[in-house]
Formats: structure tokens, sequence, C-alpha cells
């Protein structure tokens, strides 16, 4: 069999690779979204390399965009085979993918009312709302640790890797030939130790591993830090200099586990007074979603949740809903903390609040996460005097502030040791998929220091045997 990797090769988003076995079965692992700046990723999107209607099955890691986010392109365009996945992963993509097709439909109204003033033809989204809803008729769900039959030569199996809910290791067991060859497919691995998700769990072994490698040249500050860094932001901003904090995240997973500390927070008396507003639909549902799959979060959060029912709900906490409670805050002059998606500050109602609040310095925007280079939050983390958001030019004078700790990635040693669970000796290839070429050449570095060898970092189109 071969596998060709399509997308997440020496870059962090559009995460998509296909197997075709010697019968000619074709199995796509993930079918991500590539995600940078704006519109002008359209084509990377809409050039699939490969038919739709061919895919005999998908294989879903996890449910954030960059990996299941052209699910529905592909319905469009013909694809009706199965998507397998986690319980929570199905029920996370059934609002997310819907949330992403309404952002495509809304931005490209505002794209092609540019275009039209141009003289230039409009665009069609890459999918609608209606039609990430309908592919969810493909999708089933798979509890962890359970051998999934997709028939008599292929099986899979989901081990948690901590990196948000319902995400997993995928080992995909398939016999040609009467040979088993085992592929496990990481998707993203999570942290040691996670604020809310249980910790990843060894999973079984394997031949051939394709795993991830986002932050393969960089170790994490503890996470006990990163609560602190994130009071003294809201302190330092809100009660010294009045402003606002503008906490760029991830709907689901990030701003979850901010919530949950700034919870905390509340419950200690540390918090000072002030408003903090989760302005995302988005994130308002998923949180549901994580009250419904409690069997994946950790020890501490249900010893918190036995004096405290609500973990993800305060006093000062105000979930917004309509598009007009997002828009009164442009107009609220009192010091606040604003948390809203998207996390790479690329799409949503976050974008309308840097662009309000960007150009005053007692403000703060601070990142939580990983922003890709070609995003509009890897320009503004990058120290640029002025950004362009939606087609305006924008000084930059609000502080700008990032706390790496809460990212959902585990760094190069803990990835390392998420691995180490394996016999290396027994592992014919490592693809390393899912990370910038620079973080991924040293993070192939201290593989083989700790011992794992024929290691590849796959470009783009790039073709193995398997």
């Amino acid at each position: 069999m071969k596998i060709k990797f399509l997308g997440a090769a020496r870059e962090v988003t559009g995460s998509k690779h296909l197997i075709t076995t010697k019968s000619g079965k074709k199995i796509l692992l993930d079918c991500g979204m590539f995600q940078g700046k704006g519109m002008e990723t359209d084509a990377m999107n809409r050039n699939l390399g490969f038919v739709p209607a061919e895919i005999d099955h998908l294989i879903l890691t996890h449910a954030h965009i960059d990996h299941s986010g052209l699910i529905p392109y592909i319905y469009r365009l013909g694809f009706r085979g199965s998507v397998i996945c986690t319980n929570a992963t199905r029920d996370l993509c059934a609002i997310m993918l819907a949330d992403s097709g309404h952002i495509q439909e809304n931005d490209v109204r505002w794209f092609n009312k540019r275009r039209i003033a141009k003289g230039l033809p409009a665009v069609e989204p890459i999918y609608t709302e209606k039609e990430a809803r309908q592919c969810m008729e493909l999708f089933i769900g798979v509890a962890y640790n359970r051998k999934f039959y997709i028939d008599e030569h292929t099986k899979v199996k989901f081990t948690n890797t901590g990196h948000m809910l319902g995400s997993g290791v995928a080992l995909i067991e398939i016999t040609e030939e009467g040979i088993t060859k085992r592929i496990a497919y990481t998707g993203d691995i999570g942290r040691p130790e996670n604020r809310i998700l249980k910790s990843p769990q060894p999973f079984p072994q394997c031949d051939y591993l394709i795993t991830e490698s986002t932050y393969g040249n960089r170790l994490h500050p503890k996470m006990q830090e990163a609560e602190g860094e994130l009071l003294r932001v809201i302190t330092e901003t809100c009660v010294q200099r009045k402003g606002k904090v503008i906490i760029p995240s991830f709907a689901i997973g990030r701003t979850q586990e901010v919530v949950y500390a700034l919870n905390n927070f509340f419950n200690e008396g540390k918090l000072p007074k002030v408003n903090i507003y989760v302005d995302s639909p988005l994130a308002i549902n998923a949180t549901e979603i994580f009250k419904m799959h409690t069997d994946n979060l950790n020890e501490d959060v249900h010893d918190v949740m036995a004096n405290d029912p609500d973990p993800f709900g305060f006093g000062s906490l105000f979930y917004l809903k309509s598009p007009e409670e997002s828009k009164h805050l442009n107009s609220y002059k009192n010091p606040c903390v604003i948390i809203s998606a998207s996390g790479m500050m690329e799409a949503g109602r976050v974008k309308h609040h840097i662009a309000n609040n960007i150009e005053n310095s007692a403000n703060t925007i601070l990142a939580v996460g990983y922003c890709s280079p070609i995003t509009l939050g890897a320009r503004i983390m990058s120290g640029a005097h002025e950004v362009s958001i939606f087609g305006v030019k924008h000084p930059v004078r609000a502080k700008i502030e990032r706390i790496e700790a809460f990212s959902g990635h585990g760094d190069y040693q803990e990835m390392i040791d998420f691995l180490s669970c394996q016999d290396k000796s027994a592992i014919r290839n490592v693809f390393l998929v899912h990370g910038e070429y620079e973080a991924q050449k040293f993070y192939r570095e201290k593989l083989i220091e700790n011992g794992f060898g024929n290691i590849s970092i796959p470009e783009a189109g790039t073709e193995a045997e398997l």
C-alpha cells in the first residue's frame, strides 16, 4: 500500500494523508482545511489532490478545523464513505463544521462586495452551513479503546491523546495478501498534564508512525506559570491601565481551559472585579458538549465539580450569543476580558474585536495558543507595527502578550515521552507531519537521540510505500 501526504506537510494546517491499498481501497486520514490569509488560501482548499467520490473511508483524529474542516467540501463533491471518529469528535464536528460553513458564507459575502466593486465576478463559498449539517450523516462514533471493524481487512482503534475533547491516536490495521500492517496516526498530541482533560494514554504498537511536530523545537513553561501569567495580564490591563484584554482562543478546548482557570480564580477570590465575556456561540455550544462527556475530564475537574457544579460558569462570566451582544462590546468603555474565536485571529468575531481594540495602548491582545506563520495572529505576535484587518490598516498600539503553556500541543520532550510507549526498533518508518520545516528538522534530531530511526519529513505530494 501507499500513503500520500496532501496537507500539513512541512506546515501546520490542512492535515490530510491518503492511504491507497493494493486492492484500490482509499482511506483518508483527516481532511483538514488550510488556514492562513483569508481568501488567499481558497485555492489550496479547493485543490484536494484526490477525487472525493473515490474515498472509501475517512478516519478523523479530532474535530479541529485544520483536521476536519474540508469534510463538508468533499461531501459536496461526491464523498459518501464513512467518517470514523470518537463519539466526542462526532458531537463537536456537528457544531464546528456548521459554524465553519456559516463563517465561510459570511467571509465570501464580504469578499464579494470588494470583488463586485472592482468589476470582478463573485465567488462561491467552499461549502455552506447546510452542506456542513448534511455531511454529518456519514459520521460513525466509536468509543475509545474499542477496535472498530471497517471491513474484513481493515480495523481502527482510537486511544486518547489529551489534545482536545475526543482527540485520539488512530491505530489502523490493514491486511493485504495475508500480511497485517499497523499504522499509527497521532493527529495532534496533547500535554501530559491538562487542566480539564485526561492525560494522553499509551497506544498499541505500530509498524509505521505518522506524528505531529508543531512544537518540535520548543519547550513549554510549566502549566502553573501560565495561570499566574493570565492573572497578571488581566490585573495589569484591567486594574492598572483600565483597558480590555482580548484573548483570541480556539472555541473548543482552549476557551474551556481559560474559563476553567478563571473560574478557579473567582472561587479563590483572586479574580479582579471585571466582566468576562465569552463571545463565541460555538464556544458556548462546545462547553455544553464538554458537560455531556464528563468521562473525558480529569480527576481535578471532578473534584472541583463536587463543590462547584458548573466549573465553566461564575458570577462575572457572560456568554454572548447574538451579533447584537457582540457589537455592544465595541462601545463598552469599562475594563473587561473578551474571549473570542478564532485562536489564530483569522476568522470569526475576534477579528472585529482586534480591529476595534488594537490601536489603544491601554488594551492587551493575549495569545494563548499556536498561530501558524501566515496568519494574522502570527503577524501580530511577531511585533508588526501595522496590520491589515478586513482590508483596513491598523497601527498596533495595544500591548501584545503570549502564554504558550496554554497550548494544547505537547512540546518536543512531551511528545517524545508520549511516543516512547512504542518499541522503537519495531517501527519501520516515522513520518513527521503538521510542523514547520525548521521545527521538524530539530525534532528529528531529538527523536534520533532518543532511539527512533528511519525518520522522514515528507513534502506535500510525497508518496511513500508502506
